[in-house]
């Protein structure tokens, strides 16, 4: 009994050490990849998750998960987009570094060229959440890079708080609160006080944004690309707690490391015969205009992930 205590506990004083030693080899990495160029940082990640992205198990996954999603295209068509995708998965792990220092959209003068492009349309909806006084609900997707929508919300002024998965790194996680909480707003760890934590940020007026298009094994049942898959609830239930406007955000990849920030129009909720909010029917119109973003640049979506899984196929 008494060995197995000292192995146990030699295994956990092995595995700290070894997280120790990762994190500062992962945080000296982030602190030297701020000094390069981001274009050219971008253009190596790129590069490089083009090569090793088909070697991994998650190369067959994402495959399939096209072939579910895009069953009319080509073998050609379906290997094109998926390394644009790991393309873009490379370019946005690259991007990470550097996050904070990519946004120069300057809404004096609109129509300077610089990294970033946002339409007339969109700066007015921003404008509208920026002063309308309420708090609101902002869903997002992994598309292009995901953690820009944050940046542009921060950089402006808006009272924000994002929802975000704690990296398995501790020490890349201190960094990340410590060098993106000015740049990003409020950042709320997935958790048990999560909800507590959004409910919060909601009551004081902010604007909470999250990630919404990856399977939740706790979820409600949607049709996402014609298959039945879980969703997320998260953001439907606060809907219906709180009764916030709802909109879409997202970042599209152009070409010549240049970036589209969007904003969709309020997206009203589905409610039942009282007026009260669906929560089911409300995730489902999210998630049909993830799917209606995903359509217009599948290379730039995430697909490594199990997006659907054959026991929700049954009804």
């Amino acid at each position: 009994m008494a060995g197995a205590r000292i192995n146990r506990r030699l295994r956990q004083s092995l595995i700290r050490a070894a997280n120790e030693a990762a994190g500062f080899i992962a945080v000296g990495l982030l602190k030297l990849m701020r000094l390069a160029n981001p274009d050219w940082i971008a253009n190596a990640g790129g590069w490089t998750l083009r090569k090793i992205g088909p070697l991994r198990r998650e190369h067959k996954i994402a495959r399939d998960n096209l072939v579910a999603a895009f069953p009319e295209k080509s073998a050609a068509e379906i290997d094109r987009i998926l390394m644009g995708a790991w393309d873009n998965l490379g370019r946005v792990a690259a991007e990470f570094a550097q996050i904070d220092r990519l946004w120069d959209f300057d809404p004096e003068h609109p129509d300077r060229r610089g990294r970033f492009e946002v339409g007339p349309a969109n700066t007015e909806r921003f404008t509208r959440l920026l002063n309308d006084g309420k708090p609101a609900l902002i869903f997002a997707a992994h598309l292009a890079n995901w953690e820009l929508p944050a940046i542009c919300a921060a950089t402006y002024g808006l009272d924000s708080a994002v929802l975000y998965r704690r990296p398995n790194i501790s020490a890349v996680d201190r960094w990340l609160r410590t060098t993106r909480t000015a740049s990003m707003g409020t950042l709320i760890a997935t958790g048990l006080d999560a909800p507590i934590r959004i409910a919060d940020a909601l009551k004081r007026g902010s604007h909470v944004g999250m990630l919404v298009d990856q399977y939740f094994v706790r979820g409600v049942p949607v049709t996402f690309f014609g298959r039945r898959t879980m969703a997320n609830p998260l953001l439907a239930r606060l809907a219906q707690h709180f009764d916030c406007p709802i909109h879409g955000a997202r970042i599209v990849r152009l070409p010549g490391h240049r970036f589209r920030a969007e904003m969709t129009d309020e997206i009203a909720p589905a409610r039942d015969a009282d007026g009260k909010i669906d929560i089911v029917a409300t995730t489902q119109i999210i998630m049909n205009v993830v799917e209606a973003w995903v359509r217009e640049h599948p290379e730039q979506w995430l697909w490594m992930h199990r997006r659907w899984r054959p026991e929700d196929e049954t009804p």
